[in-house]
């Protein structure tokens, strides 16, 4: 296989980081085209439509699907017989800067130290490549392929999650109880529903988190397994609905990623009560 050069890999970074911020996935249209056939309300069908619209006019015009761009989330998963070119990670961060740019991106990156940072006392970077991604995500893949998933991460759903030790007392349906009541809890204070439920199961916080990234990374609303889809309908039997004006759909589907687990009285669980846009989310894949 052929080396990439950094240019190369830059510009296939800033190319998915717009795929990922302007488009709609395939198995996103249709169960939104199932959820507008499936709902009752008028007025919730005429928010599902528009959000609908909304993505169509986006990928058309690349456009972003929403004023808050998001955070650059990068989930790199490498093949056990790759030798990455030098650089290569260099060349990631310099693709999600070009990527930002020409989105264009919402300029909030922060200026300053540590503190004004915390405080925003210095004001914001005009630059949308300023904005740095959350800390990379690393996996090993057998064979030789490197395969690069940007997710951009709004701020919204970030307030509305959650994450926390739940005594299991050795029994799923404690564990199925505790996500739906923060599911329901997390949706109806969201606004921009309907939602995408992200659940990471594991032995720390820390774990848990990231789990909960790369169930939305996999995830496809169009397989869910038993437990994903009995806490998308416990979520959808709240009829909050689209916007929180009522219907059917709140949730659009659930996500879920178990970790290895410990002996322990407790599991760590976090939640991520996604967007009407999420995933927003593509994938690269260099054979090297």
């Amino acid at each position: 296989m052929r080396q990439f050069t950094v240019e190369e890999i830059s510009k296939a970074v800033a190319d998915i980081l717009i795929k990922a911020s302007v488009s709609f996935r395939e198995d996103q249209i249709k169960v939104y085209r199932a959820a507008i056939g499936a709902e009752e309300d008028s007025n919730a069908k005429w928010v599902l439509k528009n959000i609908l619209a909304n993505a169509e006019a986006g990928e058309k015009g690349k456009l972003p699907l929403c004023d808050d761009t998001g955070i650059p989330h990068v989930f790199l998963e490498i093949g056990d017989e790759v030798e990455l070119p030098a650089g290569f990670f260099a060349a990631i961060d310099e693709g999600i800067a070009q990527g930002l740019r020409a989105l264009p991106g919402r300029p909030m990156a922060v200026k300053g130290n540590d503190i004004q940072r915390i405080c925003q006392s210095e004001g914001l970077y005009d630059d949308p490549g300023m904005l740095m991604p959350a800390p990379l995500q690393l996996r090993r893949l057998p064979g030789k392929q490197v395969k690069l998933t940007v997710l951009m991460y709004g701020g919204g759903p970030e307030i509305r999650g959650k994450t926390q030790r739940v005594f299991h007392k050795h029994s799923l349906d404690v564990i199925k109880c505790e996500m739906i009541d923060w599911a329901r809890e997390g949706s109806k204070l969201l606004g921009c529903l309907p939602c995408v439920l992200a659940f990471g199961i594991g032995r720390s916080n820390v774990e848990a988190a990231s789990l909960s990234l790369e169930a939305m990374k996999d995830g496809d609303f169009q397989h869910q397994n038993q437990l994903e889809q009995e806490i998308t309908d416990e979520v959808n039997k709240s009829n909050v609905g689209p916007l929180g004006i009522g219907g059917k759909t709140t949730a659009l589907g659930t996500f879920i990623k178990v970790g290895p687990q410990r002996a322990s009285g407790v599991r760590i669980i976090s939640l991520r009560v996604g967007c009407c846009f999420d995933p927003r989310k593509a994938t690269y894949t260099w054979n090297l």
